[in-house]
């Protein structure tokens, strides 16, 4: 899925048929729930298994919706902390993927998630300052190179009621790299090694 922040990325050279598939799987993995299950499914069997669903609440809004199921739950009925944890980065990394588009690779570099009370439901994945953070993606990929950025996600358990009581906090820290720059790095590395044989 394109996206104003995708648009703002610099002009990409002609890119070989793996790299053009590579970027459509990215995009489709971020369009819906069925792309997003299909991708996890095959290289994510963890995540597919957990269940995380997508929900868009709003034109550039989501939510990340853990079930609340035998797989995600511990020995005493409770949302498993691990599963809590795990399903953060995957919500949050949908989020700088929607923003970043396919032109980024996105890794998880660190993350930490504060327990507040026990989750007896399903969990409920929103991020924290989302359009403040939307603004500092947008500046960061204006300067077409490589970057770190913090999201911080906000946990809540699902009630009957339709409210939210909240759960936990997680708070993680990506480094984000132009996929452009990440070619022309193996490139070099490649050309060493050819000097040096």
């Amino acid at each position: 899925m394109k996206t104003a922040l995708a648009k703002s990325c610099p002009a990409q050279p002609s890119l070989s048929l793996w790299e053009r598939l590579e970027a459509t799987i990215t995009r489709l993995s971020t369009r819906n729930n069925f792309w997003h299950r299909v991708c996890s499914f095959i290289w994510f069997p963890l995540v597919f298994r957990s269940g995380i669903k997508i929900r868009h609440v709003g034109a550039d809004e989501y939510m990340a919706i853990l079930p609340f199921k035998r797989g995600n739950r511990n020995f005493y009925n409770a949302m498993a902390g691990a599963a809590l944890l795990g399903n953060s980065e995957v919500a949050a990394g949908v989020f700088l993927f929607n923003n970043c588009g396919s032109e980024y690779e996105v890794v998880c570099r660190k993350f930490s998630y504060k327990f507040l009370r026990p989750c007896y439901g399903p969990a409920v994945y929103k991020v924290k300052n989302a359009q403040e953070l939307r603004e500092q993606l947008r500046s960061k990929i204006a300067s077409a190179g490589e970057f770190n950025i913090t999201v911080e996600m906000k946990i809540a358990q699902q009630q009957n009621s339709g409210r939210h009581l909240r759960i936990g906090k997680s708070e993680l820290s990506f480094h984000c790299t132009p996929k452009l720059m990440v070619k022309e790095r193996i490139e070099r590395r490649k050309a060493r090694k050819r000097m040096h044989e």
